[in-house]
């Protein structure tokens, strides 16, 4: 099995110049103008405001999304998932055994401050 591994890259280059924080889902619902079943949240950044974000992210359970940390990427540009723009990009990981694209998510194992910065 071969894996194509991607060049290295200088972390002054790449990483440092994402804006990656902690947030918290305060509200959750499902976007049915989404082209795959997603998530519409909305997730409070603390001093970098609430931003709303389309994500895959519907193997788990509304209820167990919102008042969960995540760890958003705000400064990428905004990107239109149906009839909704996306504001930040959540990251996740694949589901275990789902369909590609379904994600679960990354998450700090602590109680972090929301609007930690990702180092």
């Amino acid at each position: 099995m071969s894996q194509e591994i991607k060049p290295a890259v200088r972390k002054e280059e790449v990483f440092d110049k994402l804006e990656i924080r902690v947030g918290r889902v305060i509200e959750v619902e499902m976007e049915p103008s989404a082209p795959k079943p997603s998530y519409k949240m909305l997730i409070d950044f603390g001093k970098f405001g609430r931003r709303v974000s389309v994500g895959r992210f519907t193997r788990h359970p509304m209820v167990e999304v919102k008042g969960r940390l995540v760890v958003g990427v705000l400064n990428f540009e905004p990107r239109p998932i149906g009839n909704v723009i996306s504001e930040v990009l959540v990251l996740g990981v694949q589901f275990p055994k789902a369909e590609s694209g379904e994600a679960t998510f990354v998450s700090p194992m602590a109680n972090a401050k929301v609007g930690s910065k990702l180092f």
